[in-house]
């Protein structure tokens, strides 16, 4: 059983895409762009924001910070609370935390918006370690805020045991695989399909708040084999 539980915030914890994929067309259309698909908006949801207008919108780096600062204009203010927990996960965190289990965001996401946001929705209280980007963008890969998050805690091999990494793209499984994490990918968030989290290689699969509530109190197994049953 795992005592300390990474977790990712959009896609894991909220459904945040309504926010997210208005602010980027804020952000375009107020930098000149035409606007972009919804499909390829909502690719915004979990990489850094900066590498997103870059691989996306096909912007240099200069004119990617620029579309970064004018999408935080509508997102710090309108946009964070265009968002709402998936069903069940205010009741699953509640539980974990009266197990005594140890549990820690490391979203790509400003801190000070995770801050917000866990607050607004009541979360907050459910966390005992908090690890987000930085506005500047100097810390914001999933690697950096992980990195962070196990400095804090400053666990030796064996407590790195007993850690999980928890969340719905790729981006998060590969973030524990540099540490050489567990991780549990899940299924009702945003990843583009089962397979990208099987092929990231993810631990565990969960298709549901419910499966991945059974998996952490070992009700049930959803280990991942190479052909991904």
């Amino acid at each position: 059983m795992y005592k300390y539980l990474f977790f990712d915030l959009d896609g894991t914890l909220t459904d945040s895409q309504e926010g997210i994929t208005k602010s980027v067309s804020y952000a375009l259309i107020n930098l000149g762009f035409e606007d972009i698909p919804f499909e390829t908006r909502k690719k915004f949801i979990g990489p850094p924001l900066l590498e997103s207008f870059m691989n996306f919108c096909g912007m240099d780096e200069d004119t990617a910070k620029e579309a970064v600062r004018i999408y935080r204009e509508r997102y710090s203010d309108v946009g964070k609370f265009e968002n709402r927990p998936y069903d069940g996960i205010p009741e699953l965190l509640k539980e974990l935390k009266e197990d005594n289990r140890v549990s820690v965001i490391a979203s790509s996401k400003p801190t000070e918006f995770v801050i917000d946001i866990l607050k607004k929705f009541e979360m907050y209280e459910y966390f005992d370690i908090i690890s987000g980007a930085d506005m500047a963008g100097l810390k914001a890969s999933k690697e950096d805020v992980i990195e962070e998050a196990l400095k804090e805690l400053s666990l030796d091999e064996d407590g790195l045991k007993e850690v999980v990494m928890i969340g719905d793209r790729h981006y998060d499984i590969i973030g524990a695989k540099h540490f050489g994490l567990d991780s549990i990918g899940v299924g009702y968030g945003f990843a583009k399909s089962k397979e990208e989290l099987i092929d990231a290689g993810a631990t565990y699969y969960a298709e549901t708040v419910e499966d991945l509530k059974n998996l952490l109190f070992e009700k049930n197994n959803y280990q991942c084999t190479e052909t991904g049953e």
